[in-house]
């Protein structure tokens, strides 16, 4: 709060965005306690915004305990042949002289982020057929895994790449992400309904796990992001029936309903919070509402002297006759924007000179992230470089890693991320 207050930003938020543990839903509800709900959207009811990416997180490491062994013997087998670069000399060796491209490096993962896993299984499944030849080659080598565990792997595998796909999106950091998040969780969703009737055993185990974790944490943040996909113009409410539509046999149009409510809740409390704002949309017409005019040539009061619009105007705000469709109505109507490439939705709502009001909505909706891990890998990076089996690096050196892998991946980085923002 002191930190708020120092930045006179304590009545200019809108959500704020935490992981997921007992400690930051406390501290969310001390922070409501001092914080002052009016200022809040909706009252503050959808302040506490949990992180998606570690959502997914949970949900995916729920599925990998299924094959945890088969894991364990991966990552082992990965770790000793990374521990010196004369081991990796040994493997690039035997990756030659089998004819098998040596493509990527072997990466070793970080356990409590379970797409550093995937990207080891991945990866290590290029080399499958290395391994038994290494183990016949090097006796200290004894964590070589079975035919049946390395398919496991790739079963499993195969399934991640939609949750690796999401992930990397959302913990993008040059595009907004609220707009993004309905369609690619109704994706994943969808999935693992599939995976339920697979043929396969651990296939089943597996999406039972997820889709348990799944229904947990959904309901408490789809609904306001709901508005997020409704506010993109390729979208609106089309998409959100679409996706509840795959999922729900029943209750779909109230599904759809309960995020529309909310739209407009949130637009009327713009609305006022904006009245001085004038949309330039075309008004509704509405019915036609003759009024009778005394001898004196007034009506209601008034006056002969009075200018034509004027009168016009006074009826207009007092005829109850005369329906007003708002900003959202009209937005909602119109058809949705054909998929083009380098949309940029920031740009589009900055120009939407129409829809002031809906354009306040969208600058404060999607200035929400759906995940704090952009952020949070900070923090993480030195993990990568400080390993048991590299641990000894004077500060200077390490120091000079980490920014030199940050200035020159941070191009490919952002041009990586815009050509799968673009795909989608």
């Amino acid at each position: 709060m002191k930190c708020f207050s120092e930045w006179n930003i304590n009545r200019k938020l809108s959500s704020l965005t935490v992981d997921n543990c007992s400690c930051n839903d406390a501290i969310i509800g001390i922070l409501k306690d001092r914080l002052d709900m009016r200022a809040l959207p909706l009252g503050g009811k959808f302040f506490h915004m949990r992180c998606c990416a570690h959502i997914l997180n949970i949900i995916v490491k729920d599925g990998l305990e299924v094959i945890e062994s088969s894991i364990e013997k991966v990552r082992d087998s990965v770790a000793y042949w990374r521990a010196t670069p004369k081991r990796e000399e040994t493997f690039r060796e035997a990756c030659d002289s089998l004819s098998v491209p040596y493509s990527k490096k072997l990466k070793l993962d970080c356990k409590t982020r379970w797409n550093s896993t995937f990207l080891m299984l991945e990866t290590a499944l290029l080399y499958r057929e290395v391994f038994p030849k290494l183990a016949k080659r090097d006796s200290s080598y004894k964590s070589l895994p079975t035919d049946e565990e390395w398919e496991k792997a790739k079963d499993i595998c195969g399934r991640l790449q939609i949750f690796y796909d999401v992930t990397q999106l959302f913990s993008g950091t040059s595009f907004p992400t609220a707009n993004i998040y309905f369609p690619k969780v109704f994706q994943i969703r969808l999935a693992l309904s599939r995976w339920i009737h697979d043929p396969n055993a651990i296939i089943r185990a597996m999406a039972q796990k997820m889709l348990d974790k799944f229904l947990k944490y959904w309901d408490v943040i789809h609904r306001i992001l709901g508005v997020g996909c409704v506010l993109d113009p390729r979208f609106k409410l089309k998409m959100v029936e679409v996706c509840y539509g795959s999922i729900f046999d029943f209750d779909i149009d109230d599904k759809v309903d309960m995020i529309k409510d909310i739209c407009y809740a949130l637009f009327h409390e713009y609305e006022e919070k904006y009245k001085h704002l004038k949309a330039s949309i075309p008004s509704s017409s509405g019915d036609s509402t003759r009024t009778s005019f005394g001898a004196s040539g007034s009506s209601g009061g008034v006056s002969y002297t009075q200018d034509i619009f004027e009168i016009y105007y006074t009826l207009l705000e007092r005829d109850p006759q005369l329906p007003q469709k708002s900003e959202l109505d009209f937005y909602l109507e119109e058809a949705v924007i054909p998929r083009t490439d380098n949309f940029d939705i920031l740009v589009h709502w900055k120009a939407a000179t129409r829809y002031p009001i809906l354009a306040l909505m969208a600058r404060d909706i999607y200035a929400i992230p759906v995940s704090t891990v952009a952020s949070e890998s900070v923090f993480s990076t030195g993990g990568r470089f400080i390993s048991p089996h590299r641990n000894r690096l004077h500060p200077k050196t390490l120091e000079a890693l980490m920014c030199a892998r940050d200035w020159l991946w941070s191009t490919v980085k952002s041009v990586s991320e815009g050509i799968f923002f673009d795909s989608f």
